[in-house]
């Protein structure tokens, strides 16, 4: 007689792997060690969050009320401080009644910049939308046609700033910094040493420095009548730094790519531009993920650095706004405020690198 198959029916699995409980088991109590710091936390936790806490909610201050706030002062936050000065820190000296213009323009860069991120809009046409929106936001921060007042560049600030800094530096300097890697590792000596230079002259110095230099210095040595935007060098001060960095990151990669696939590029006919662009960047980028958005985060919390050249972005503007007396006490309140902003913007970055890096490792999970 034939043998005739029954499958066995399906078990639980003796531990249950799924759910709350056992990631807490497996992440916080995983051995000793483990336990040993997450009963340390926890401790800290207890021992320092409920003050915190009724500091920052129970006792805190919501209206804008100065004597309220002075009296509660030293046991409750004053967050009516951030009520009172939040279009101040936002929009830093942009004249008032068209603080409108700032945020239209803010919110068509963040809006840019999402669907630069989002795969599915990948195509020629996001670069045709780039440039018109990049049109649109200095149309409207500066003015002067279709009836909008013109605002002076060294009223612009706050958060528009910031943005418009950080975006404009880190599109700027990722090409001229793929060019630079290049450069240092050309066969050309002339190039590799002009390359090389660059490097090591801009990395000598601290980013306060070139600012210095762009905003004070440059001029020196223009003819006479002739003047250059104080932003436009400062966004050029800002890229050049930011690209000397970027460059050695890059190089890194490039070193990491094995000489045979070079040589086998050769081999088929490709070209020096050919195989770089087809063989060798794409594996060296997706080497220094990582490295490469350390870089784009350093880039927008440098922007701080521009208040020394009367540039108010969102800390400059910041200080400006709590130079009332009346409220100057509370800056801790603020600069709390505009660290949730940065933190926002930054952690919104290092989640993206990380998307980055889960879709360039499919390829090699294949």
């Amino acid at each position: 007689m034939s043998a005739v198959f029954e499958p066995i029916a399906p078990r639980l699995a003796p531990i249950k792997t799924e759910g709350p409980v056992p990631w807490v088991r497996a992440n916080l109590f995983g051995d000793w060690k483990s336990s040993l710091t997450t009963l340390v936390l926890i401790g800290l936790a207890l021992l320092y969050l409920p003050p915190l806490l009724d500091w920052a909610l129970w006792r805190a201050v919501l209206q804008p009320d100065a004597e309220a706030c002075q009296q509660a002062r030293g046991t409750g936050a004053c967050w009516g401080a951030i009520v009172e000065k939040h279009r101040l820190v936002i929009f830093g000296r942009y004249p008032f009644g068209d603080q409108w213009r700032p945020l239209l323009a803010t919110v068509l860069l963040v809006a840019l910049l999402v669907a630069s991120c989002t795969r599915p809009l990948w195509s020629r046409w996001l670069v045709l939308l780039w440039v018109v929106g990049l049109a649109a936001f200095f149309v409207l921060m500066a003015g002067g046609v279709f009836g909008l007042e013109e605002v002076p560049t060294d009223r612009w600030g706050g958060l528009p700033l910031t943005i418009m800094l950080a975006t404009l530096s880190i599109a700027l300097a990722f090409p001229l910094a793929i060019l630079v890697a290049l450069g240092r590792r050309s066969h050309l000596t002339a190039i590799r040493t002009v390359c090389t230079l660059y490097v090591e002259l801009i990395r000598g110095v601290p980013l306060i420095s070139v600012l210095f230099m762009a905003s004070f210095m440059f001029p020196l040595f223009m003819p006479q009548g002739v003047t250059i935007d104080v932003l436009l060098r400062v966004l050029v001060g800002i890229t050049l730094f930011a690209a000397a960095y970027m460059a050695e990151v890059i190089r890194g990669g490039l070193q990491a790519i094995p000489n045979g696939q070079v040589e086998a590029a050769q081999s088929i006919g490709l070209s020096y531009w050919q195989t770089q662009r087809k063989i060798v960047l794409p594996q060296a980028l997706a080497m220094v993920v990582p490295g490469i958005m350390n870089n784009f985060i350093s880039i927008f919390k440098d922007t701080s650095l521009v208040t020394i050249v009367s540039l108010y972005e969102l800390t400059g503007a910041t200080g400006i706004a709590f130079a009332d007396a009346d409220w100057r006490p509370f800056k801790i309140e603020a600069y709390l405020f505009i660290t949730a902003i940065y933190f926002a913007f930054c952690f919104a970055m290092s989640r993206y690198s990380l998307w980055i890096e889960r879709q360039l490792n499919r390829s090699k999970t294949r």
